[in-house]
């Protein structure tokens, strides 16, 4: 009985690390782009503040995120696939070497969709924040809410759990604001909308973009998009 149970016991530590593998990433696959984004160069205009977005492929698919907000020099630090896990790793990269007037940070939604619980996730947006609020503490950080789509609206119940948590992460901490592009992109039954994508139905056309740079031109102040 014994070694029956030993068994037992070693099947189920093989399970959880199968699970914890199917969910963990290796960072470094992403250095090639990072490589790219520190190594970009900008034609800034002196006296205008620094507006940084950062995180995965619906930030790093924003071609002309800089045109919408011409008021503003804008960095588009995303890359492709990333976690927060990943977000934190190049935090030096893609968070302090740019030194933000305005961060703004999408993950979230690859998170969920590789089987990530909101709680687990919540506790890695903390620990990013807090050592951001650390070192950069003048920033101004918004989080962009985990947004809706056709592709994964499986997940459609935890991605709504992650935001509630991300927003009440945003309203008890200084400098920190929460922008909600959820909610700007279902309708009154809370579907969301199916013209906004590409083919892929889960990155966004120009119609979807146009709803971000609305939604997101409320929290920057000298933006005209949403006058």
């Amino acid at each position: 009985m014994k070694n029956l149970d030993n068994i037992q016991w070693i099947l189920i530590a093989l399970i959880l690390l199968m699970s914890i593998g199917a969910t963990a990433q290796d960072p470094k696959r992403f250095q090639k782009s990072i490589d790219e984004l520190v190594t970009k160069e900008y034609n800034f205009d002196t006296g205008k503040e620094l507006v940084v977005f950062s995180g995965s492929s619906s930030i790093k698919l924003w071609k002309d995120v800089d045109t919408v907000y011409p008021e503003y020099n804008v960095v588009n630090n995303g890359f492709g696939g990333s976690h927060f896990s990943d977000l934190i790793y190049y935090y030096n990269e893609v968070i302090v070497r740019p030194q933000p007037d305005i961060l703004f940070i999408y993950e979230g939604d690859n998170d969920v969709a590789s089987g990530k619980k909101a709680t687990d996730i919540i506790k890695e947006a903390r620990q990013l924040i807090k050592q951001i609020k650390k070192d950069l503490p003048d920033t101004r950080i918004i989080i962009i809410s985990v947004k809706p789509s056709v592709a994964r609206k499986e997940f459609k119940a935890e991605y709504i759990k992650l935001n509630r948590l991300l927003e009440k992460l945003a309203k008890r901490t200084k400098g920190v604001e929460f922008a909600d592009v959820w909610n700007a992109m279902v309708d009154q039954n809370g579907d969301v909308y199916t013209d906004i994508f590409v083919d892929d139905n889960l990155h966004l056309n120009k119609k979807g973009y146009k709803i971000w740079a609305e939604v997101i031109g409320k929290h920057l102040p000298k933006s005209s998009v949403d006058k």
